[in-house]
């Protein structure tokens, strides 16, 4: 049984699916989330769990014979980091402690693209030093700090850490007004029929579909080895605005979106993520590229709220 903490968010949920394709058998922990997406119905054990009580998930991990954990539970700051801090590392350090009392196979746990902020090299690739430097959200801070900890709790075990530094993820099951990516609100406002903000046609980077990062992540878990342990998830490819606005003129008839032209800061690159080392050791290539992701997520918002 692989455990999914978090299964029901975004990316939890879509890992589920793509892991049960897979024809494993999966458990996903919810705790604020009751509402179980149509494509995990019937097909995942769903389980209610404060992943910050650590009884309670050493118990959960026996009573199901875990062998996998992925760890995706996370929370989202407010206005005391300390207690942000204090909450998602009693929920790392009790996935940890259920990893290591089960000996567990695989122990995957969602770092970010964030961890590479400072380094001009474009791609972004695993094998960078991550440079000191100042980060933009408390989550980012968190993230980069999970890396140490996770490699260095698992070292001697015979558990084999992998470390997802998911990129930009987007798709059915995201905040349609995300803070943190402008694209969900930017479609939503089309689906309202409401003229959304210029964009900048040409600014952009690293943006992949959900079920894309999903897959990526279950055949990092079940691949029959793996030669390192830290993996970039994403689609490994850039887009921009403008390839967005062209796939929701050609999704939605007599759509006509404008775009200032060119870069709001003047020409440069965009950071994006290489998969080079996630496609050769389990065959990943993404199944969505922009146009076709769009298309699948205006048709999901016809009938979903998110």
């Amino acid at each position: 049984m692989i455990l999914v903490t978090g299964g029901l968010g975004m990316i939890g949920a879509h890992t589920a699916r793509a892991l049960a394709d897979l024809g494993h058998d999966v458990l996903v922990t919810t705790h604020h989330r009751a509402e179980v997406p149509a494509w995990l119905e019937g097909r995942v054990t769903v389980e209610p769990l404060d992943v910050t009580d650590r009884a309670a998930f050493l118990a959960l991990a026996d009573r199901h014979a875990v062998s996998d954990i992925v760890h995706l539970a996370g929370s989202i700051p407010g206005d005391d980091p300390v207690a942000f801090f204090r909450h998602d590392l009693a929920g790392l350090l009790n996935a940890l402690d259920a990893a290591r009392a089960r000996r567990v196979r695989r122990f995957a746990v969602a770092s970010s693209l964030g961890v590479y902020l400072g380094r001009p090299e474009i791609p972004w690739h695993e094998d960078l030093a991550l440079p000191a430097a100042e980060l933009p959200h408390l989550i980012i801070a968190f993230k980069k700090a999970v890396e140490p900890l996770t490699l260095h709790a698992l070292q001697g075990t015979g558990i084999q850490p992998v470390v997802l530094r998911i990129g930009t993820i987007w798709g059915p099951l995201v905040d349609p007004e995300s803070p943190f990516f402008h694209i969900p609100s930017y479609i939503s406002a089309v689906l309202r029929g409401e003229q959304p903000p210029r964009l900048y046609g040409s600014d952009g980077g690293d943006r992949c579909y959900a079920p894309d990062a999903g897959r990526a992540i279950a055949l990092l878990m079940t691949a029959p080895t793996l030669r390192y342990d830290t993996y970039n998830v994403s689609s490994g490819v850039p887009s921009t605005n403008g390839d967005f606005a062209a796939a929701l003129e050609s999704a939605i008839p007599g759509l006509r979106l404008e775009l200032h032209p060119g870069r709001e800061h003047g020409p440069g690159e965009d950071p994006y993520l290489d998969i080079t080392r996630l496609t050769a050791d389990t065959g990943f290539t993404p199944a969505f590229d922009v146009r076709a992701a769009v298309a699948d997520y205006v048709a999901w918002r016809a009938a979903n709220p998110r």
